[in-house]
């Protein structure tokens, strides 16, 4: 579309307002309930940000504002439509997605974290991603199982 035909001042601030789409897991997505929920209230918060600059006069200015919450939207909007709500796991003795693990590692440090989905996990707050490489090592595993993983053992302390 000509550049006359949006109102714009230049090819070059069009350019500005269209970020290229945030990049979609090929992985399966699934999700905590907790997941879920943070998914659509990320979802409202870009809406939120979109529906605040509509008042920009400015055109350029407006585009310029609602240029990434329009991108979160379409992100979130697919995650939501492709999200696979998981149920929490039935059997607590195996690690699965959903489940919490305790772990020592070969340098005596003991690690808990939750295996969740990918938009969900933070491994600061305890949380790691159902494709990353330990959760892919420690799932299907039990409490006194070792795991080797670059060459150093994990002993499997705790599941919940």
């Amino acid at each position: 579309m000509s550049v006359a035909f949006l109102k714009e001042e230049s090819a070059e601030t069009a350019s500005e307002t269209l970020l290229p789409p945030r990049e979609i897991s090929p992985h399966a997505n699934l999700v905590t309930e907790t997941g879920l929920k943070a998914l659509e209230t990320a979802l409202a918060e870009a809406r939120e940000l979109y529906q605040a600059a509509q008042p920009i006069e400015d055109v350029n200015e407006r585009r310029r504002q609602q240029a990434s919450p329009l991108r979160d939207i379409r992100y979130y909007s697919e995650r939501i439509a492709s999200a696979q709500l998981m149920p929490a796991p039935a059997d607590t003795d195996v690690i699965a997605f959903g489940s919490s693990v305790t772990f020592r590692r070969e340098d005596g440090r003991v690690e808990t974290y939750r295996i969740v989905g990918e938009d969900e996990a933070d491994p600061k707050a305890g949380s790691i991603s159902y494709v990353s490489p330990i959760a892919r090592l420690l799932i299907g595993k039990s409490e006194g199982d070792v795991v080797v993983m670059a060459g150093k053992e994990i002993e499997i302390e705790a599941v919940g």
